[in-house]
């Protein structure tokens, strides 16, 4: 590996390679953004779910009450 990374042309390993790298992290940070917030999304949703139904719950309850 050190013989390739010897063998690049100097550009390539001062502007080419960070620039890469640079791209490869950014992609992988909005990759992992983008999965938290899918998770805090869908946990949202299923409070919301569970919230709506409760309510129904409470609801129902007093309707057979009267």
């Amino acid at each position: 590996m050190a013989e390739l990374w010897k063998s690049l042309p100097s550009w390539v390993r001062n502007i080419v390679v960070p620039i890469l790298l640079l791209v490869i992290a950014w992609k992988i940070f909005w990759t992992v953004v983008g999965v938290i917030a899918g998770i805090v999304g869908l946990a949202i949703n299923v409070l919301v779910l569970v919230g709506i139904a409760a309510v129904v719950v409470i609801l129902l309850k007093k309707a057979a009450k009267s």
